[in-house]
């Protein structure tokens, strides 16, 4: 079970990488609890300073699974992806991404969480709801608008667009830009190594404030998404859809 994301914590530097390839990394049931434990026990570890979420050099996540949605649909605010998203909000310590290839779905909704997020000319982020036949979810629909504007974060949510890494960082969606997932990777551990070195108390006092003005409206926001996305999945039009995506 621990493969489906492996862990690695190194001088205070915690690195944590979604291992199902053979799925693009798409996210089950099982990695939503996982991560949420890994990103948990981090917030409370004083061994860990910083945090690197990633999918390797080639795939990021190409959102939820798809056939785990059929058939373990979330239930509840409690269900371990709505908690996932509730201790990312409330985590206190840097957490940087480093994105190549897909990052769909609810791998891309998670990029809006992260405070830092480093990109490769491969990444390609899509946010596919409505045409899965449900809406959109991790406060997208207050967070999109907010950096994009009303148009750009409309096109995205509702039209299935498509941005490419160069497109990101030009929309404000990603800070830097790099040739390859290698060397994006690299650059989120030195920038996550920077962060280290300042005095830890201050960087999370600040990241604190820089996310406090907004914490009680996102989280109200999160939650009513959540019950919609419950409602949406139990329709026979998003099952339908669902269905015909696994057949296909």
């Amino acid at each position: 079970m621990n493969d489906l994301i492996t862990r690695e914590l190194d001088q205070g530097l915690l690195t944590l990488a979604f291992n199902r390839p053979d799925k693009l990394n798409a996210l089950n049931t099982a990695m939503y609890q996982l991560l949420g434990d890994l990103l948990l026990a981090a917030g409370e570890d004083p061994a860990v300073d910083a945090i690197i979420i990633t999918g390797g050099p080639h795939c990021f996540s190409a959102g939820n699974d798809l056939r785990d949605f059929l058939d373990n649909p979330p239930s509840d605010l409690d269900s371990p992806v709505f908690r996932l998203m509730r201790v990312v909000m409330g985590l206190d310590k840097p957490l940087i991404a480093a994105v190549s290839g897909a990052a769909i779905g609810i791998g891309a909704t998670l990029l809006l969480h992260c405070d830092q997020v480093l990109v490769s000319r491969s990444t390609k982020l899509r946010m596919p709801f409505a045409p899965l036949g449900v809406c959109p979810e991790f406060g997208s629909s207050l967070l999109l608008p907010r950096v994009l504007g009303q148009a750009r974060a409309a096109r995205l949510l509702l039209t299935n667009a498509l941005l490419d890494g160069e497109q990101m960082l030009a929309w404000g969606l990603a800070n830097e830009l790099h040739e390859n997932g290698e060397q994006c990777l690299d650059a989120a551990r030195t920038l996550a190594r920077q962060l280290q070195s300042y005095p830890q108390a201050a960087l999370r006092i600040s990241k604190r404030l820089l996310k406090d003005s907004q914490r009680a409206e996102l989280e109200a926001t999160v939650a009513r998404e959540s019950r919609l996305f419950i409602e949406c999945l139990r329709t026979e039009e998003a099952r339908g859809v669902l269905r015909g995506l696994i057949k296909g």
